[in-house]
C-alpha cells in the first residue's frame, strides 16, 4: 500500500461515494446505505493503516502529496500527516463509520441526508490532512456549510419557554426549533472563518505572497505585533468551533436540533477540529503569541470546564445534557494545550480522541432513546435499564468515561491534562479542572439512575421499549471498544501523539 496516495484515497472515498449516492443510487434506500459503509470503511482502512504505519521515530510529517494548483499565488494540494493529525483522521474514521449505521434508520430523502453527510466528513478529513492553509480553509468550509442543511431539514424541534428579560426575543427567534438551531450554528461558524481567513491572509503576505504552504510558515519567523493579533484571530475563529465561552451558544442549540449521526460528527469531530486549528495554525506558527496569551487561553479553558459542568447540570433534556458536557470537555482540551508542557499537550490531543469517541457513543445513545421512548425529557423517563439492557450499559461505559474513571480513555486524558496544569507556570488552573471532573460525575450520575437504573415510571408509553437492534448495535460495539481499549492501553494514542508534543514545545518554549 505504500505506493497508494492514501491520505487522498481517505480523504475522498466519502466524497465519491456522496457522488454515487446521488447519480446511481437515488430511490433505492438499501443501496445509499451500503454505499455509504463501503465508502466510510475505505476511509477507515486508510486511516488506520497510515495510523499503524506511521514511523515513530522519523516522525514529522509523512506520507507526503504534492499537486501544483495555482502556481502564480503557491497554492498546492499538499497532504501530510504527522502524530497529532494521525490520531484525529483515526477518530473522524470511528466517529463516521458508526454514524452511518446510527443513522440506519433514516427514511425521510436517505440519499441526499448520507449525501451530505459524507460531504461533510470529507472536508473534516481535508483539514486534518492538508498542509497548504488555502486548502485547509476550502476544507473548513466544505465541513461547516453542509451542517445547516443537515440540521435544518432532517433535525428536531424542541419547546423552550420563554423567560427572562429576553423572553419577547426568543419567542420571536424561534429558539428551540431546528431551523433557528440551523441558522445560528451557521451564522456563529461563518463569523469565525472571517477571523481565520484574515489570519491566513495576514500571512500570507508577510511570507511574500509566495507560498500558502504551512510548512514555509513555520520556517519564518513572524514579527511580534503581527504574531500577537493574528494569534488572537486564530484563536477566535478556531475557537468558536471548539466552543470556547461566551462564543459557546451556537452548540447547545445545534447538537439537540441535529440527527443523530450530525451530533456525533458535531461534537465527537467537529469541535475537535475548532481545538486542532487552535494548536496547529495559532500555537504551531505563532510561537511568541501562544506564550504570552496562554494566560487567557487557559483561563477561558477553566471558566469553560466549570460553566459547562454546571450548565448540563440544570438541564432536564438529555441532549443538553450531553451538550454542555461537551462545552466542559472541551474546555480541558484547550486547557491541555495552554499548559505548554508535555503532559498537558498530550493530555490535550489524547482528550480529542477520547471525548469524541465517548460523546459520539451519547448521541448515538440518545438518538436511540428517542426513537424508542419518543422523549428526551430525563425526569419522565425511568427505569429503561431492564427493558433495554444493552442501551443501559453502554450509557453507563460512557458516562464512567466522561467522568474520568480508570480504564477508560477518559481518565488517561483528564490524568495528564490535570498533570500538565500542576507543573504549569499557572498550577491553579488544575482546581477548576478537577473541579469540573467532580460536577461531571454527579450530573452523570444522576442521569444514568434515573433513566437508566432507577425505579421504573409507570408512564404507559414506556413500559415495552425494544433494546438495540441490528445495525445499532454495530455504532454502539465499535465506540465502546474503542473507548475501553484506549483505556487500558493508552500507549495507542500517546506514542504517536508524544512524536509530534516533543518538537513542538521545542518550537514553543525550548523545553
Amino acid at each position: 500500500m505504500n505506493g497508494l496516495p492514501l491520505l487522498s484515497v481517505m480523504t475522498w472515498a466519502p466524497f465519491v461515494s456522496a457522488l454515487v449516492i446521488m447519480f446511481g443510487a437515488r430511490h433505492r434506500p438499501r443501496l445509499v446505505r451500503w454505499t455509504s459503509v463501503v465508502g466510510t470503511s475505505i476511509s477507515l482502512v486508510a486511516s488506520v493503516w497510515v495510523y499503524w504505519t506511521y514511523d515513530r521515530v522519523a516522525a514529522g510529517f509523512q506520507f507526503r502529496e504534492e499537486i501544483a494548483l495555482v502556481p502564480s499565488l503557491g497554492i498546492s494540494y499538499l497532504l501530510a500527516i504527522d502524530g497529532m493529525s494521525a490520531l484525529m483522521a483515526l477518530l473522524t474514521s470511528i466517529i463516521i463509520f458508526a454514524g452511518v449505521f446510527a443513522s440506519w434508520t433514516v427514511k425521510e430523502r436517505s440519499q441526499e441526508f448520507y449525501a451530505l453527510l459524507l460531504v461533510l466528513v470529507t472536508g473534516v478529513y481535508g483539514v486534518f490532512v492538508s498542509l497548504d492553509l488555502f486548502i485547509l480553509f476550502l476544507f473548513y468550509e466544505i465541513a461547516v456549510l453542509p451542517m445547516y442543511l443537515l440540521i435544518g431539514i432532517w433535525g428536531s424541534s424542541g419547546q423552550i419557554r420563554p423567560q427572562g428579560i429576553f423572553g419577547w426575543a426568543m419567542g420571536r427567534t424561534g429558539v428551540g426549533t431546528k431551523e433557528y438551531a440551523a441558522m445560528k450554528l451557521t451564522l456563529y461558524l461563518l463569523f469565525g472563518s472571517a477571523f481565520i481567513l484574515v489570519g491566513i491572509l495576514a500571512l500570507y503576505v508577510a511570507n511574500g505572497s509566495q507560498s500558502f504552504s504551512f510548512l514555509a510558515f513555520e520556517a519564518m519567523q513572524f514579527d511580534s505585533t503581527l504574531q500577537t493579533w493574528v494569534f488572537l484571530a486564530f484563536y477566535v475563529g478556531f475557537g468558536i468551533l471548539a466552543g470556547i465561552w461566551p462564543l459557546h451558544t451556537w452548540s447547545p442549540d445545534g447538537h439537540a436540533s441535529a440527527p443523530t449521526a450530525v451530533s456525533m460528527l458535531h461534537a465527537g469531530v467537529l469541535m475537535k477540529l475548532g481545538a486542532y486549528g487552535v494548536v496547529r495554525l495559532g500555537m504551531g506558527l505563532l510561537p511568541e503569541a501562544a506564550v504570552d496569551w496562554a494566560w487567557l487561553v487557559g483561563t477561558i479553558a477553566c471558566i469553560n470546564i466549570v460553566y459547562g459542568a454546571l450548565s448540563a447540570m440544570a438541564q432536564t433534556d438529555l441532549k443538553y445534557v450531553i451538550a454542555y458536557s461537551s462545552v466542559s470537555h472541551m474546555g480541558i482540551v484547550l486547557l491541555g494545550a495552554a499548559t505548554l508542557t508535555t503532559n498537558g499537550l498530550n493530555g490535550s490531543v489524547f482528550q480529542m480522541f477520547a471525548h469524541g469517541i465517548m460523546t459520539g457513543l451519547f448521541f448515538a445513545l440518545v438518538g436511540l432513546v428517542y426513537e424508542k421512548a419518543h422523549s428526551r425529557e430525563i425526569f419522565k423517563m425511568g427505569g429503561f435499564g431492564s427493558m433495554m439492557p444493552g442501551i443501559a450499559t453502554a450509557f453507563t461505559i460512557g458516562g464512567l468515561s466522561s467522568l474520568g474513571l480508570p480504564a477508560t480513555a477518559g481518565f488517561v486524558a483528564e490524568f495528564l491534562t490535570f498533570l500538565g496544569a500542576w507543573t504549569s507556570d499557572h498550577p491553579w488552573w488544575l482546581f477548576p479542572g478537577v473541579i469540573g471532573a467532580f460536577l461531571t460525575s454527579i450530573y452523570v450520575l444522576r442521569v444514568a439512575k434515573q433513566i437508566f437504573w432507577g425505579p421504573k415510571t409507570d408512564d404507559p408509553h414506556f413500559q415495552h421499549l425494544p433494546d438495540a437492534q441490528g445495525p445499532e448495535w454495530a455504532a454502539l460495539g465499535i465506540l465502546v471498544f474503542v473507548l475501553v481499549l484506549f483505556g487500558v492501553v493508552p500507549s495507542l494514542a500517546v506514542g504517536p501523539v508524544d512524536t509530534f508534543t516533543g518538537p513542538f514545545l521545542e518550537r514553543l518554549v525550548g523545553r
